[in-house]
């Protein structure tokens, strides 16, 4: 298992679940139903796995302006991560259903504390049942561990940032990951307002993987992103989608493409579109 993988196997995970120094985590949760993941998690879960909730453990309070899920406070997260068995010394495994567009939200707020010893697990719980490995129910309750927070403050991309570029954006290379009937404003199943921020890129985070909840391969991967970006691989770009959270998906899939990090817009459309004034575009916002 390496520590510089972004991703963890259903075989390698095997290999290690339960060792000591190793924290899996469960992260599942739907947007319309803010309790089902929790529910799912206390019927069946990975050995040993904790629960992290998207709302109350990963994102901050919502708040006049802010998106719908905010940057939580540094202290704040390290105390969840120290409750969830969580120190400079553990190997994190964070894992959904079965895309891993909402456990790589916990892989970003942990690297973003300074931790990098964390991965995802391919495939999340539906790959893993498919293996008929083992499950266990009930509440897992880890020992209490200090987590040190050091926050990295380059990999945030702020509104600011953003609405001082004015219409000078393309240097941002800020890429959403929301299908691409939402960036284009056909449709909008979550927020108010429908369509992108001007000048933003669009790549479904859902084109990262293959049918069965894998990624595709790191040639593919690298492909997909220069379609968008362009073939400068070490230039900054930046990440967003609906509030944050499947951002941090196409974040995986760059380091995987060998791309440099990307900053993440943390607010992103759902923060957006909180002040009436900033512009909106519709379309799929390629220059024909």
């Amino acid at each position: 298992m390496d520590d510089r993988d972004p991703l963890i196997s259903t075989e390698q995970l095997t290999a290690v679940v339960g060792n000591s120094g190793v924290q899996v985590v469960d992260c599942r949760f739907e947007l319309t139903h803010p309790s089902a993941g929790r529910a799912c998690y206390l019927e069946e879960h990975i050995p040993g796995a904790v629960y992290a909730d998207l709302d109350k453990d990963l994102a901050a309070a919502v708040g006049p302006g802010t998106g719908r899920h905010p940057l939580p406070d540094p202290a704040e997260l390290a105390r969840t991560f120290g409750q969830l068995g969580i120190d400079a010394k553990t190997r994190v495994i964070v894992y959904d259903e079965c895309s891993g567009a909402l456990a790589a939200r916990a892989w970003w707020l942990l690297r973003w504390l300074g931790h990098t010893r964390v991965a995802l697990l391919e495939g999340g719980i539906a790959r893993w049942r498919a293996f008929s490995l083992p499950v266990e129910s009930g509440e897992i309750n880890a020992e209490q561990k200090l987590f040190k927070p050091d926050p990295q403050s380059e990999m945030v991309l702020e509104t600011q940032e953003i609405v001082a570029a004015g219409a000078e954006r393309a240097h941002l290379r800020l890429v959403d990951a929301r299908d691409a009937a939402r960036f284009r404003g056909e449709i909008e199943p979550i927020d108010t307002v429908a369509g992108h921020i001007p000048g933003a890129l669009n790549l479904p985070f859902s084109e990262s993987l293959n049918d069965d909840g894998t990624w595709k391969d790191r040639a593919e991967l690298k492909r997909m992103l220069e379609n968008v970006l362009g073939s400068d691989r070490n230039a900054p770009w930046s990440v967003m989608c609906g509030s944050g959270v499947t951002a941090c998906h196409l974040a995986i899939a760059g380091l995987l493409a060998g791309l440099p990090n990307p900053r993440l817009y943390v607010g992103s459309w759902s923060e957006w579109i909180a002040h009436p004034g900033r512009s909106v575009a519709t379309g799929s916002g390629k220059k024909e």
